[in-house]
């Protein structure tokens, strides 16, 4: 896990997703999340300015169970797309948050982050 000046807590997530541009859909790694966002890098050659809206999908298990945010690129750098999520479903925040308690171990951190995120 890394924080650094972060009101929310990053887990360190490998999975392979998939991110929906308006040019397309790509295959993506996820290589970290936080109920807030996520770490990406692309698989292949993809094109997109900060500030694009996406759609992120990250198949979590065999039986189709999927977080799906909508996103706003907002830093590119060696690779690696940072996404901010501006939309999520009640589903996917619900497996988002489980993820991410069952990677904190804190209870209480949590609590507090998905506090800041129900304010913002």
């Amino acid at each position: 896990m890394t924080s650094n000046r972060r009101q929310f807590s990053r887990i360190r997530f490998e999975s392979e997703a998939r991110l929906f541009l308006p040019t397309g859909e790509y295959p993506v790694e996820v290589l970290d999340l936080s109920l807030k966002g996520a770490l990406i890098r692309p698989a292949e050659a993809v094109f997109a300015n900060l500030g694009s809206k996406c759609t992120l999908r990250i198949r979590l298990d065999e039986s189709g169970v999927t977080i799906r945010m909508e996103c706003t690129l907002i830093h590119s750098q060696k690779g690696l797309w940072g996404l901010a999520c501006r939309e999520i479903d009640l589903d996917s925040i619900t497996h988002l948050r489980r993820l991410v308690a069952l990677n904190l171990g804190d209870e209480a951190l949590l609590e507090r982050e998905f506090g800041l995120l129900t304010r913002t």
